[in-house]
């Protein structure tokens, strides 16, 4: 009997639904969320700490104003030395002195005299108000009074603002302009922030190539490692690409390992390469590593992984999220984003949401929470949908400024009916 011909290596069976019901959404992001561990603290410049999140609180080590100061131009004088000044009976009195602002050899105010003053200027000592000088005759050796000030008029006093030794801003307060304002008035040339989370972005697919290159039958233009590296980078972490991994077992593992030796990675983040297909390398790589592949109760975005990957530097969390441009946006919004801004101590980790009302009816699969894409009119309170469920329609997601929730349990929603509006860019 003649020997049978060597057979071809099979690929992968494909992915089997896991035994009982799905992963709800909710349930899936606590697994997330379990993989990232709050940021350590770091020092950096004030001039890039915009965007950041304060580890510690901010302490004034300065008073502001530091010193008593005027908030006029104007002349700077006793109050009792002008109290009968009127527009008919001006008040005169010798001005020996001019105070620009910065001077430090302020003399002090002798009675019944005014020392001209600039805005910001130490108040010197003797005086209690500032006349400005709209209300007077601008007079350099002499000036005429025309209107009384009351004590404290025009001066902005020490430690008003802020108290020597004082709390100004909490710990995981966002900092933005204003804060670094308060920081810089207060001296402070550097402050404490969490670091910034470092996720790898891993994309796989030997169909992939750089923008720029001429694409062959069958080959795309890789586009989720970018769009998640920016992603992460909005959300507050610094994305790295790893890109370009082909279908490969060995290779995948062995860029993956060469990369995390280098200690330099908070959390993987994969895109692709984990739904039910026979050629699914992320899955095959990773599962039984640590690993766990489900099924979530949503769409887009059902088939997704998380765990803790253990390699020659220690361990990392992994997410692994589906190929489609869509999902791997939608699912990145709904699991990781948060995630992100929590390590980070965000004030808000949280896109800010809304409810507005449906502009067209619609239908739904049931059994999965939708996270539709849409266009908010804020004015008329109504939400539409741009590019219909499918998880392919990158343009029409470029064109969405929101999502909108479609609970598991609905089928249908007519025109009105109000539903949940994840705020995206805000």
């Amino acid at each position: 009997m003649p020997a049978e011909p060597p057979t071809e290596p099979r690929p992968t069976p494909p992915f089997a639904p896991a035994a009982g019901r799905a992963r709800t959404w909710a349930e899936h992001r606590a697994v997330v969320a379990a993989l990232l561990a709050p940021m350590p603290a770091e020092l950096v410049p004030l001039a890039h700490a915009r965007g950041r999140v304060l580890a510690e609180p901010l302490r004034a080590g300065v008073a502001l104003p530091p010193f008593d100061n005027s908030a006029m131009d104007g002349y700077a004088l006793r109050a009792v030395d002008a109290v009968d000044a009127t527009q008919d009976d001006p008040v005169v009195l010798p001005v020996p002195a001019d105070i620009p602002a910065g001077r430090t050899d302020v003399p002090s105010l002798q009675p019944r005299t005014a020392h001209r003053i600039m805005t910001g200027a130490p108040l010197p000592a003797g005086a209690d108000t500032v006349v400005q000088v709209e209300h007077t005759d601008g007079g350099t050796e002499r000036v005429r009074i025309f209107r009384a000030a009351g004590v404290g008029t025009s001066v902005r006093r020490a430690g008003e603002d802020v108290e020597l030794g004082t709390d100004v801003l909490p710990a995981g307060t966002l900092l933005d302009a204003p804060q670094v304002g308060l920081a810089a008035a207060l001296g402070v040339a550097e402050l404490s922030v969490r670091r910034r989370p470092r996720v790898l972005v891993l994309s796989t697919g030997s169909e992939l190539v750089a923008q720029g290159t001429p694409l062959r039958p069958g080959q795309i233009y890789e586009s989720n490692g970018p769009m998640l590296a920016a992603a992460v980078g909005e959300a507050g972490g610094v994305g790295e690409l790893l890109r370009f991994v082909p279908d490969d077992v060995a290779d995948l593992h062995r860029e993956l390992d060469a990369r995390l030796a280098l200690g330099a990675a908070d959390l993987v983040l994969t895109t692709g390469g984990i739904s039910a297909g026979a050629y699914e390398v992320v899955k095959d790589a990773l599962a039984g590593q640590g690993i766990e592949f489900v099924k979530v109760a949503m769409q887009p975005g059902g088939p997704q992984g998380a765990g803790r990957l253990t390699h020659t530097a220690g361990s990392v969390g992994v997410v692994a999220l589906p190929g489609n441009p869509v999902s791997a946006h939608v699912s990145f919004e709904v699991f990781v984003r948060p995630v992100l801004r929590a390590a980070l101590g965000h004030p808000y980790p949280e896109r800010p949401r809304v409810t507005a009302r449906l502009a067209a009816s619609l239908t739904s699969t049931p059994g999965r929470r939708q996270f539709r894409r849409g266009v908010l009119d804020a004015v008329a309170g109504t939400v539409r949908e741009i590019g219909g469920p499918p998880s392919h329609l990158l343009a029409a997601l470029a064109r969405a400024d929101c999502f909108f929730v479609v609970p598991e349990q609905v089928t249908a929603l007519p025109a009105g009916a109000p539903v949940e509006v994840w705020l995206l860019g805000a």
